[in-house]
């Protein structure tokens, strides 16, 4: 055998080994409580409305801007149990009319900030609170948004609640937006602010409509979610992303596969489903906001939507019920998808950063790959890692030690490779496509 296949050989031992649970964060993931997320979520179904156009009528029991008081509420209580690392504040702001709407409009999503024990990367869990029923500029109208997005809502306020006691090395913002039916104006007010600050997203997990198992076609999903990750970065240019061939490694696409390696180590039986595009047809989801202001940003949904519960009227006819209704919820999956939040958050915040600069290096002709990287805060090792030009996942990984140049007997003409840092836990942080350079 020649001494490369050898090498390459022994560096295939051991791929693909499932990721290790890091028992703080499994200890985080057990305190999800299916009980707590029903009542959150009833809770928010009991304001009757939270359509955008109800602020102005909203009372401390009634409306969107009732449902927006008890969320900051429950963020202040949950702050409370963090020795004082959690802030929280209203995003408020007047949206202009548009074509689609009868008038301007007040929007106000509630932030509560985790600060971590380091500076660095900023990671976001978002979710939208406001609904709408079959007129979305209806703010009268009972609309009762049990899982679009009650769900996601009730999810982002109980990942803070287990999360809020824990020290992290980065930061976490909670965000639950006003908006998104009409336009994703909480979400993109919030974004823009964000990168007209210089501040350094790394990840945002956004969570639309995850608590139902039981499709409109007939499916029944009780173990697996939807992530949903864009193809081509803010600026992408197409030539170049022909010529590399990474139409499938976009930060939001590498952010996807780090939570489908990381959400089966802490979820038991729970996968993800990978959805290789930006959201589904004629829809769309807070995660845009992120990915257009050119920060990487996922979506996670349930399996199988029923869209006789979304965006309707709440009646009965011809002997079916209308409706985004609690009783069409699934709790305990509910609890699944709140868990498999908490995981890939807390793995992200605990975890090593992403290696920047990561390059390609094109010195000659070769049968091999050389890559360089700068040191990543937090890791104590680094993997470059590899798949075939047409796999979906990567297939296989090296680990090189604690340095910042290596080379794999890996043909870079027939593979894709990338690299991730690794920390004295062996977390792992998502990883970086390497760019060619020739010097």
């Amino acid at each position: 055998m020649k001494p490369a296949v050898a090498l390459l050989a022994l560096l295939l031992v051991g791929a693909n080994a499932p990721t290790a649970a890091d028992p703080r964060i499994a200890a985080m993931v057990a305190r999800v409580s299916a009980a707590r997320l029903r009542a959150d979520d009833e809770t928010l179904v009991g304001f009757f409305t939270r359509n955008d156009f109800s602020e102005t009528t909203s009372t401390k029991t009634r409306g969107v801007f009732a449902a927006r008081d008890w969320i900051r509420s429950q963020f202040e209580s949950i702050a409370k149990t963090s020795g004082g690392r959690m802030t929280v504040r209203l995003d408020t702001y007047v949206q202009p009319k548009t074509a689609r709407t009868p008038r301007a409009v007040t929007e106000s999503s509630v932030i509560a900030t985790l600060k971590g024990d380091e500076p660095g990367p900023i990671y976001v869990m978002s979710s939208h609170y406001d609904d709408c029923n079959g007129d979305c500029t209806n703010g009268t109208r009972r609309a009762p948004g049990a899982d679009d997005n009650g769900s996601g809502t009730s999810a982002v306020l109980e990942a803070a609640r287990v999360m809020a006691p824990q020290h992290f090395r980065g930061t976490i913002i909670f965000a639950t937006f006003d908006g998104e039916e009409l336009g994703l104006w909480g979400s993109q007010h919030f974004a823009d602010e964000l990168k007209a600050a210089h501040v350094q997203v790394a990840g945002d997990v956004n969570d639309d409509i995850i608590g139902n198992t039981h499709g409109g076609s007939g499916a029944h999903e009780t173990h697996v979610i939807r992530v949903f990750s864009e193809a081509l970065p803010a600026g992408a240019k197409l030539r170049l992303v022909n010529l590399l061939g990474s139409e499938s490694d976009s930060p939001s696409r590498e952010l996807a596969r780090f939570a489908g390696e990381t959400i089966p180590a802490y979820v038991s039986g729970f996968r993800v489903r990978q959805i290789f595009r930006a959201d589904r047809f004629l829809r769309g989801g807070d995660q845009e906001s992120f990915q257009a202001d050119g920060f990487p940003a996922i979506r996670f949904v349930e399996p199988n939507e029923n869209f006789t519960h979304q965006h309707q009227n709440v009646r009965i006819k011809n002997g079916v019920q209308y409706g985004d209704l609690p009783q069409f919820m699934d709790w305990n999956y509910l609890a699944r998808a709140t868990q498999a939040n908490v995981a890939v958050l807390a793995s992200l915040a605990l975890g090593p950063a992403r290696p920047a600069h990561a390059q390609l290096v094109m010195h000659h002709l070769g049968y091999d790959s050389t890559l360089r990287w700068d040191r990543a805060a937090g890791a104590t090792s680094y993997e470059i890692v590899w798949r075939a030009s047409d796999a979906p996942e990567w297939q296989h990984s090296k680990n090189v030690g604690n340095v910042t140049t290596a080379t794999v007997p890996v043909s870079k003409d027939d593979y894709i490779l990338g690299v991730r840092a690794v920390d004295a836990h062996g977390l792992r942080s998502v990883v970086s496509y390497p760019l060619p350079v020739r010097t």
